[in-house]
């Protein structure tokens, strides 16, 4: 049975990235926005200091920073990125997000 959400997104609807996640001292919170077969919306609030150890996935993932700065790690290079940037992890590639301050992010997983 196939799987499919939407949480709080909805067709012609305005939706605040920025201010619909919190940061929580020594946390990292995540918030599915949609969940389907081929695409996954993810925001996601680090503080400083927390990341996501090194993993890979069957989707290509992009990481758009909203707020604060991280380092991403995609198999052995490592790119600084602050509030705007975006960046692709590619499918099948281990990777590792860590946020150098608190940090705002909305993830993308898109099957290709």
């Amino acid at each position: 049975m196939q799987i499919e959400t939407d949480q709080g997104l909805g067709a012609a609807k305005a939706f605040d990235l920025i201010n619909d996640i919190k940061i929580n001292p020594g946390a990292i919170v995540s918030k599915t926005l949609r969940k389907s077969q081929d695409v996954n919306l993810t925001l996601f609030a680090f503080d400083a200091g927390q990341g996501l150890s090194g993993h890979s996935s069957p989707m290509d993932a992009y990481v758009q920073i909203l707020e604060g700065n991280m380092e991403i790690t995609i198999g052995e290079e490592k790119f600084a990125l602050g509030s705007g940037e975006v960046i692709l992890m590619p499918a099948m590639i281990n990777h590792a997000l860590d946020a150098l301050e608190s940090s705002k992010m909305l993830l993308t997983m898109v099957r290709v």
